[in-house]
């Protein structure tokens, strides 16, 4: 999790739209997700996994600047969930989604679809919720 500015987030829950906008976030670009769990070591090779995994070679971390443009809209369903047992409840929209994002860091600049393909998102949730002791 990385702290953004208060107004880079818009949410109208009632109209089922949100948005989230960032822009030249400093963050850490570290090749793979091997990498970014080994701190850049990589991983060996491990013959006996089935299937047998390749090793993944240690890359450092690369300082880079991320933008991103998320945007939710549109119930697709709904759906009202309370678990008293675990003190939860909320509300929650499946909506559609779509994402526009970069990165840059020296030598290297990648920019996603413009515009986002929006038949490309799985699934994407807007939700209320109470818990623990803002539960009642």
């Amino acid at each position: 999790m990385i702290p953004v500015r208060h107004d880079a987030v818009e949410v109208n829950f009632d109209g089922a739209r949100a948005s989230l906008r960032v822009r030249d976030l400093s963050a850490f670009d570290d090749h793979d997700l091997a990498n970014s769990l080994t701190q850049g070591l990589g991983l060996p090779a491990n013959p006996a996994a089935m299937p047998p995994t390749p090793a993944i070679p240690g890359v450092f971390p690369v300082r880079s600047k991320v933008s991103f443009d998320v945007e939710w809209n549109g119930v697709m369903a709904m759906a009202q969930i309370e678990n008293s047992s675990q003190s939860f409840k909320g509300s929650f929209l499946s909506t559609g989604a779509t994402i526009r994002w970069s990165a840059e860091q020296p030598g290297f600049r990648f920019d996603s679809d413009a515009p986002p393909d929006p038949n490309a998102n799985l699934i994407s949730v807007l939700g209320r919720e109470r818990n623990g002791v803002f539960f009642s």
